[in-house]
């Protein structure tokens, strides 16, 4: 009987670990400590912590994700791996003036989790914006200038909506990267990219007013601004 009991607790916990994401307190501490309220990273501070980013790296290969875990897990698992492979890659070819000076940023598979291997692209395409969530777009960061901050705090699937609230808020707001006005608007050249994931909100412009008290029209004109691809340091 002891051995049935303790063969049915662990087939339970085993069920139970299925749905359990991994903690991203490491790299929440990384993002605290190399990357400012501005958005701006310091990718030698990263460099000297290599050891703690190589480790955090080890856990998402460890702990891939299950079909037990919720989807909002699941993006933030990979949200985070976006953005702590976009750092590793830099770092491993730092000091560079742009993420487009290495060779195939996107497109290498250099990516190692759990038996499979994947490109930041195939991570973006294929995984989170299948996911049908537009605001993706403005958490993954892709180390430049012009491209959404990066967040200094870790992705967590029990308050991910609100955090992909603030980064989208951020953003849009943000006179760097969006300039608005009722009559029109200079938009960052994501929303031309993206065009079509935000036709379930509506389209841009819908998407775009419910996080601003600008007020657009059908007459409001839109155009797209250049796109820095310097380093974000």
């Amino acid at each position: 009987m002891k051995t049935y009991f303790a063969s049915l607790f662990l087939l339970v916990f085993s069920i139970l670990a299925l749905g359990q994401s991994p903690s991203h307190n490491l790299w929440h501490n990384l993002l605290q400590k190399h990357v400012n309220q501005n958005g701006k990273v310091s990718y030698a501070g990263f460099k000297k912590d290599v050891k703690d980013l190589e480790n955090y790296l080890q856990l998402l290969s460890q702990e891939t994700p299950q079909k037990g875990w919720t989807v909002d897990n699941k993006m933030a698992y990979w949200i985070n791996a976006y953005n702590a492979f976009t750092i590793k890659l830099i770092v491993e070819n730092y000091p560079v003036g742009s993420i487009k000076d290495i060779s195939q940023p996107w497109g290498q598979k250099f990516i190692r989790l759990g038996s499979d291997s994947y490109s930041l692209e195939e991570i973006e395409h294929k995984i989170l914006r299948p996911m049908n969530d537009p605001r993706i777009h403005f958490a993954i960061n892709c180390a430049s200038e012009s491209c959404p901050n990066l967040q200094n705090f870790a992705f967590e699937g029990k308050n991910i909506d609100q955090q992909l609230d603030r980064a989208t808020t951020a953003f849009l707001l943000d006179p760097s990267k969006n300039k608005l006005n009722q009559r029109e608007v200079a938009l960052s050249k994501i929303f031309k990219w993206y065009k079509e994931d935000f036709n379930t909100s509506g389209g841009v412009l819908k998407f775009i007013q419910s996080y601003t008290t600008v007020r657009f029209s059908k007459n409001t004109s839109v155009k797209y601004l250049p796109y820095d691809w310097s380093l974000n340091e």
